[in-house]
């Protein structure tokens, strides 16, 4: 019971740090993280000792596939150059930069120990890329560059600390000899993702009630990332992969019944995830010191400074060489118009360098490691340094950053918004036209007036004829709550009614006029 209590109060603790952190405009993860750091040295406090592999799919997994899905495949085509340079040559490029500094601060560790440390520091984390990237709004190629980033290169780097690892308890490596392997790991988990993608969202697509939909998705979710492991391949990849195609079945598979409190769960599981991961991180460095001799403490935390400062220069320094020399910008790749001008190449750089934060991914692998790994001490301690670090030195800096840049206004996603709500409307009247019914012509005055505020950019659900309904709501509730406060209708009436208004307010709410077109 001391240990729900626990629980209890570090959620709630956790839940007001995160409502104090979009009071003050910072990144919830970096005070989340930073909090539980400060719990861990509080007496009494009951150790939360979830197994590594618990973590990676309690945490990771539904994050990654809600990512995933909201993913666009024809963004990411068009970015894919820079998105390949981040999950490829950074990833590499920092795991033997760090395996490089390791072994001149410790001659004495093997060579595939310091990469298995460089390989789970190298990758930034997506549950931590995409909780501070949905406050610090980065303009729209960025965003989509680093979001991309953030679903594929936890493979990578995991790719190359297993094969790391599996050197260290084998007694040998082989480039050759691993590279089959590392092949079919990868092509094999995609495959897997893209065929089971297709069955699995036809029978969710079949399932009529929300809470038994909703509970199917996430216990498919996790049976997805077992699969995978209990079949050798990577479970990032298979999850991404099957988070992407099940992401571009029609709208129409599923009904807005099904549809609007399905993603309202997994919003609120999946920032609830979030939270206690981010807590989970802090509450780490507790056991991590104690494990630590007075003697090592200091000259392990220098050079886990150290590392810090590789992890954070080589991907700096890479993202803004590779801004100034190469690859091709998102105008050049799609077929729109750019809709806003292209920032300087060097600013770009910057900020995609400067979003490097590490987290759950990169400590849950580092706790992962065999008792008998060399240096494993050192290698926890360096991977708690290098997340906390980055969380909060990049974490606080990213948004001043992207101010002070001053960037020019984007407005992709509010030019393609109008498109889509101007064609949706012309299709909704062109279907009407041979309708003469008094019914119709009413639908047909008001789409036209939707697509003429359309045509303007204007938001549909801040149209005239949605603030009188949601003026006339408001009476309308204020009518249902007396009928049932003076006793002329029972509580069944009063829910059900209840019901029929809230789905009216979501319809004026959203951004399309009031029909039932889903």
């Amino acid at each position: 019971m001391h240990l729900f209590e626990t629980l209890l109060a570090l959620l709630f603790g956790a839940t007001v740090l995160s409502v104090i952190a979009r009071r003050l405009r910072i990144p919830y993860p970096t005070l989340l993280a930073v909090g539980g750091a400060v719990v861990a040295f509080v007496p009494g406090i009951p150790r939360l000792d979830l197994p590594p592999e618990l973590i990676l799919a309690l945490f990771v997994a539904p994050v990654l596939l809600d990512a995933a899905y909201d993913t666009s495949l024809r963004d990411l085509r068009r970015n894919w150059q820079a998105v390949l340079s981040l999950v490829v040559v950074a990833v590499g490029l920092t795991t033997v930069a760090v395996a490089c500094a390791v072994r001149v601060l410790f001659p004495e560790m093997p060579w595939a120990a310091a990469i298995a440390l460089g390989a789970l520091v190298a990758p930034p984390d997506a549950v931590a890329a995409l909780a501070i990237l949905r406050q610090v709004s980065p303009p729209h190629r960025l965003r989509k560059v680093l979001e991309g980033e953030s679903l594929l290169n936890d493979a990578s780097a995991l790719l190359i600390y297993t094969l790391a690892v599996g050197a260290v308890v084998g007694g040998s490596f082989s480039v050759a000899g691993v590279l089959p392997t590392f092949l079919l790991t990868v092509f094999g988990s995609a495959a897997v993702g893209w065929g089971l993608s297709w069955p699995v969202s036809w029978l969710v697509g079949k399932i009529a009630d929300a809470p038994t939909a909703v509970i199917f998705q996430f216990v498919l979710t996790f049976a997805l990332w077992v699969l995978a492991e209990r079949l050798g391949l990577s479970a990032v990849v298979t999850v991404v992969v099957f988070g992407l195609a099940a992401g571009q079945r029609p709208a129409v598979a599923q009904t807005a019944q099904l549809r609007v409190p399905t993603f309202a769960v997994w919003d609120a599981v999946t920032f609830l995830l979030n939270v206690l991961a981010f807590t989970l991180i802090g509450l780490q460095l507790g056991p991590i010191l104690n494990a630590l001799g007075d003697g090592e403490l200091l000259r392990f935390l220098g050079a886990a400074l150290v590392i810090l400062g590789v992890v954070i220069v080589v991907r700096l320094v890479w993202a803004v060489g590779y801004a100034l020399t190469g690859g091709r910008r998102a105008a050049d790749v799609g077929s729109g118009a750019p809709t806003a001008p292209e920032p300087s190449r060097a600013k770009s750089g910057l900020v995609i360098g400067w979003a490097g934060m590490r987290g759950i991914v990169t400590l849950a692998t580092a706790l992962a490691l065999p008792d008998t790994f060399p240096a494993r001490n050192f290698i926890q301690l360096a991977a708690f340094v290098v997340v906390l670090g980055t969380l909060v030195i990049q974490g606080l800096t990213l948004r001043p950053l992207l101010l002070w840049l001053n960037f020019p206004v984007d407005t992709t996603v509010e030019s393609e918004t109008s498109l889509a709500r101007s064609v949706a409307l012309k299709a909704a009247l062109k279907a009407l036209e041979h309708d003469t019914t008094p019914a119709a012509e009413r639908l047909r005055e008001e789409y036209r007036a939707a697509l003429s505020i359309a045509r303007q950019g204007g938001d549909l659900s801040r149209s005239p004829d949605n603030a009188l309904r949601r003026e006339t709501l408001t009476h309308s509730r204020d009518a249902l709550e007396t009928l049932r406060r003076t006793g002329t209708i029972g509580d069944d009436a009063y829910r059900q009614v209840e019901a029929e208004l809230d789905t009216l307010e979501l319809m004026t709410a959203a951004s399309t006029v009031p029909y039932a077109g889903t």
